[in-house]
């Protein structure tokens, strides 16, 4: 094969697919975008920030602006060992979806930090140790590949997705030029594999849910 003949098989195909050509749209659930704490918005005017209805309300637009990276998912098939004419085979009988493990930068206000955490509080109050309901805490969440005109060309939709894991912050004094990040590990019953239609149509449905 002909490096012509390679170039000529890629650009058909409209390029090659770059990593950092991505989008992650999910709406959290409603009570998790709420900053109600006075001690937060104290601290917003203390440091400088203007009172307004942004500080009140997070806006989940921002999710897509500060999310580092984030993974499609992989699937595997489990199996099982059968002894067949002297001879081992592999049978399937059932699938596993990975959970999916993005990374946050952090912003002075602790933005994805405090949404993340009352997240976490909807689903289990750790004060009166009580479980909330599955429908009330979990959300779709929309992974997308994007191209160079940043048009959606393949997505998977992580059905009734919620987070699992909050990682530590790392802070030190060693580390005068870098940013805060946040990790979240998310949980989903399946994942779904959508084409550029389906996935914008899921992208525009998953903002809508914000409105009711």
């Amino acid at each position: 094969m002909s490096i012509d003949t390679l170039k000529a098989s890629i650009d058909s195909k409209g390029g090659l697919a770059r990593t950092n050509r991505y989008n992650v749209i999910f709406t959290p659930p409603t009570q998790s975008l709420l900053n109600l704490n006075p001690e937060t918005l104290v601290g917003a005017l203390a440091s400088g920030q203007s009172l307004s209805i942004k500080n009140l309300i997070s806006d989940p637009r921002d999710i897509s602006l500060l999310c580092e990276s984030v993974s499609i998912p992989s699937r595997s098939i489990s199996t099982l060992d059968y002894m067949a004419d002297r001879q081992s085979n592999k049978f399937p009988y059932t699938h596993i979806d990975e959970d999916v493990t993005m990374s946050f930068l952090l912003t002075n206000d602790y933005y994805m930090k405090t949404m993340f955490d009352n997240w976490l509080s909807s689903i289990i109050d750790v004060d009166r140790y009580k479980l909330g309901y599955k429908d009330d805490y979990s959300t779709d969440v929309i992974i997308q590949q994007l191209n160079g005109k940043n048009i959606p060309v393949y997505g998977v939709k992580l059905e009734k997705a919620f987070p699992i894991s909050v990682a530590a912050i790392e802070l030190n004094t060693t580390s005068e030029n870098e940013y805060a990040k946040l990790g979240v590990t998310f949980a989903y019953d399946k994942y779904v594999v959508e084409g550029p239609l389906s996935s914008t149509a899921s992208a525009l449905k998953s903002a809508a849910s914000l409105f009711g």
